[in-house]
């Protein structure tokens, strides 16, 4: 079966307008930036990815999974752009992308200072150009410091920040989560910076230079696991998610398919060995309190994972929902994409792509009670970069053709 016929095709929208009139330029490849500014595009920036005309952006590259000869994961993170092929290592090529400079509100690119210094790509040229600029950079280590050459990638950054190593079974390796979490964490950072400076600069008039790492927007997410170390001294080790602060909060086999259960406070706690018909086990004055079960957690584990063995998963999931107790199943990409309720919400869908249905995964957000945000798929290489040079910078039919004959365009 063609999994793209389980999704609806949604039309295409007007989207939101929370960004309308913001011109972002995308220099980014792979996932972090390309990610950070869908999300722009997807609150209503005008997003015009500036790419290389040999292959553009590295995660076109990415597969297979390809369809209809484009990158899956290239269509994961690149709707509601336009896409401009470019060639900066010409002088003709950086002129082009400076006078777009002069017309953008933001730029975003992932290259170390000495690259961007090269291409005249840095920030102090494009604030000279534009004072009211905002110039993000995503790299690994950050702009500044011994590692501001290194180069990075989603894996290097969970590694570094210390996920991997919390990541797994006890006694297995570690092992990187199954996203590209630091990508995606770099480039929602990326984008709320950017928000940010757009605030100030309604404000003030100026521009801003942004500096994201992929490393440190990393380490801040595993604050809840670092804090915890530093005040206690207490090395967290992984344990296949079973060492949390609160008691209980883990997997759990039923007779059929493992679970994931949190008895998060102590009302909770009750209601869930009420639900179970064993209330006298929820009354216990020895595990009245997050405290003491994390003491007793060992005894507390067993005597759950043995009442859950007995009956199915889908018994136990609708018994807990009717008792407002925190569970669910562990989805596989199939059962999740089947989901009724992320149906409902048309989270999942395809919108029309040159060659065909092309699948979305949605914002997420709702916004006064609407949350549609497509409004073209995800561009082919250097579909718009006649149009783009014909509107915003009024080129010539005769100028265009003179750059395509010298490899500029």
């Amino acid at each position: 079966m063609n999994v793209l016929n389980k999704l609806p095709l949604l039309p295409y929208a007007a989207g939101q307008a929370f960004l309308q009139g913001i011109t972002v330029l995308d220099l980014t490849t792979s996932i972090a930036g390309p990610y950070g500014t869908q999300l722009l595009a997807d609150l209503g920036a005008e997003v015009i990815k500036v790419e290389k005309r040999d292959g553009g952006d590295d995660a076109r590259q990415w597969g297979p999974p390809f369809l209809d000869g484009e990158s899956l994961w290239f269509i994961s993170a690149n709707r509601n752009k336009s896409s401009l092929t470019l060639d900066l290592l010409r002088e003709e090529g950086r002129k082009i992308l400076h006078d777009l400079v002069r017309q953008a509100d933001v730029i975003v690119m992932n290259t170390a200072v000495r690259v961007q210094t090269k291409l005249g790509l840095d920030h102090e040229t494009l604030q000279a150009l534009n004072p009211a600029l905002i110039h993000a950079s995503i790299t690994g280590f950050g702009l500044g410091g011994a590692g501001a050459d290194l180069p990075c990638y989603d894996l290097i950054a969970e590694g570094y920040a210390g996920i991997m190593d919390l990541t797994g079974e006890a006694d297995g390796p570690p092992q990187k989560i199954g996203t590209p979490a630091s990508d995606l964490l770099a480039g929602q950072d990326a984008a709320l910076a950017i928000l940010a400076a757009l605030f100030r600069r309604q404000q003030t008039g100026k521009g801003t230079r942004i500096d994201i790492s992929m490393v440190a927007s990393s380490t801040r997410f595993m604050a809840s696991r670092i804090v915890p170390y530093l005040g206690s001294g207490t090395v967290p080790k992984r344990s296949g998610g079973t060492d949390s602060v609160l008691a209980v909060y883990q997997v759990f086999d039923t007779a059929d398919y493992p679970i994931t259960l949190g008895l998060g406070n102590d009302a909770i706690w009750q209601r869930f060995w009420k639900a179970v018909g064993q209330p006298e086990f929820g009354a216990r004055a020895e595990l009245d309190s997050n405290t003491k079960r994390c003491a007793a957690r060992p005894q507390v584990v067993a005597a759950i994972a043995e009442l859950l063995a007995t009956r199915s998963r889908a018994e136990w999931l609708a018994l807990f929902a009717q008792h407002r107790i925190p569970a669910g199943p562990i989805n596989t990409l199939e059962q999740l994409v089947d989901d009724p309720l992320l149906q409902a919400d048309q989270m999942l869908f395809n919108v029309q792509g040159p060659a065909g249905p092309v699948p979305q995964v949605g914002l997420g957000i709702r916004f006064d009670g609407g949350n549609a945000v497509a409004r073209r798929a995800p561009p082919m290489l250097g579909e718009d970069t006649e149009r783009i040079l014909r509107e915003r910078l009024t080129m010539s039919d005769a100028c265009i053709a003179a750059l395509k004959n010298m490899d500029v365009i």
